[in-house]
């Protein structure tokens, strides 16, 4: 699952399996700006949910 280029801003996904949870890093300009949590079930997350989340976080935050 690699990076989504969104508004001049990074999503980075990562993801634990075994803990079923994971994690969006977002940067903007290269520079670390926060960290958004997510639990998923299953093997892997779903990216429709990704994205999801990602546009959720966009439009909360304006951008």
């Amino acid at each position: 699952m690699g990076a989504i280029d969104k508004f001049g801003y990074r999503f980075e996904p990562e993801f634990s399996v075994i803990s079923q949870n994971g994690a969006i890093h977002v940067y903007k300009n290269g520079e670390f700006i926060e960290e958004i949590k997510f639990t998923f079930s299953g093997k892997f997350p779903v990216l429709d949910e990704i994205e999801q989340i990602v546009d959720e976080y966009c439009h909360n935050k304006g951008i």
